[in-house]
């Protein structure tokens, strides 16, 4: 039986108890439906094989190979993942095209008594809902942004806002990158993931409420924000935090000099600095990092080049804030206090026209 739907809405009200991602393991790594597990039912070299045999030799042979193959690999699923599995489970299995992995790994299932279904046009009809919502459709919620320059705290705030009611969509955590040249420790998800993660978080919000954006360039770090999203946020209304440089450096020397940070990696990402600010200048903070002096680093980086740049890029945009809040320090208090100010303002909005969306 083919399942189809229109948003995650219509998935969850379905309410399968698994997704099954039968597509090979690079495929699922690159993006896969929400909540889905990945039981591929063809390796990557075994998928190579089979395309290989299909284009060059015949389509006869190939459909024989991959038959055999998905038939070990489905018995390798049901002697170890799926063992535990009763009777009563109901699966939602989905492939590329919704063709003859998914069809085919439904087909055993569905012998063995499971009520199995199959998405009607596999994970490309999933992707077909992103890129729609993402790339056609306007953002229906009142985007306001939450700005201030580096070591501000603004991501601090922004998750101390969902707790006070307040809707935000969190793009760096999304992104898994700080936005900065320096912000991307770790590996980031592919664009298709992002836009996987970014497509949930807008489906849930509620479009009658303002949503929280943290002020972002186009790109944080190899990702791009999608084009609706960015344009929604280059017309919104700002809300700007602001701490002396000193208490930004503290917060930063925290957030960097924690030790979840590797000194190595953080060098070598000053080192894409020397073209903007020189290979002395560089070298000094490299040798600060070095030794631990991170707060004294962070507040150079803060005066000489962070400041600067965020300078020319508002004056560039045009950007001007709505109201603006200060702290003196950005301990536990300071945020606190910024967050509580941030929610008042943001509710104090004018609600979004539901009829003007």
């Amino acid at each position: 039986m083919a399942f189809t739907f229109t948003s995650l809405t219509d998935l969850e009200r379905a309410d399968f108890d698994s997704i099954v991602d039968v597509r090979s393991p690079s495929e699922y790594a690159e993006d896969h439906v929400p909540g889905a597990i990945s039981l591929p039912v063809l390796s990557d070299s075994e998928r190579a094989e089979v395309g290989t045999i299909y284009t060059r030799v015949s389509p006869f042979k190939a459909r024989k190979i991959g038959a055999a193959l998905v038939a070990k690999n489905a018995a390798q699923h049901l002697q170890g993942p799926l063992a535990d599995k009763l009777g009563s489970w109901r699966p939602l299995v989905y492939c590329w095209r919704g063709g003859q992995r998914s069809g085919s790994f439904a087909a055993i299932l569905a012998q063995i008594g499971w009520r199995v279904e199959v998405l009607e046009g596999g994970y490309q009809s999933y992707r077909r809902r992103v890129v729609d919502a993402l790339y056609e459709r306007a953002v229906t919620s009142k985007v306001v942004l939450l700005d201030g320059n580096t070591g501000s705290g603004k991501t601090d705030v922004l998750q101390r806002l969902a707790a006070r009611g307040v809707q935000v969509l969190d793009l760096e955590g999304l992104a898994k990158h700080r936005g900065s040249v320096l912000g991307g420790f770790g590996e980031q998800p592919s664009q298709k993931a992002f836009e996987t993660g970014l497509y949930q978080a807008i489906e849930a919000l509620d479009p009658t409420l303002p949503v929280v954006v943290e002020a972002e360039s186009s790109r944080i770090g190899a990702l791009n924000v999608t084009p609706k999203l960015f344009e929604a946020m280059r017309a919104a209304p700002r809300i700007v935090i602001s701490a002396p440089v000193s208490a930004r450096a503290a917060f930063l020397a925290r957030t960097y000099g924690d030790g979840s940070v590797d000194r190595v990696e953080f060098v070598d990402r000053l080192g894409r600095l020397v073209d903007l600010r020189g290979a002395a200048q560089v070298e000094a903070w490299k040798a600060g990092v070095m030794a631990g002096e991170f707060e004294a680093v962070a507040a150079s980086l803060i005066e000489l080049h962070y400041d600067p740049r965020y300078a020319k890029v508002r004056e560039r945009i045009g950007a001007e804030a709505v109201t603006s809040f200060s702290a003196d320090t950005l301990d536990e208090a300071g945020l606190e206090t910024l967050a509580d100010q941030v929610a008042a303002a943001v509710k104090a909005l004018p609600e979004a026209d539901p009829t003007s969306l």
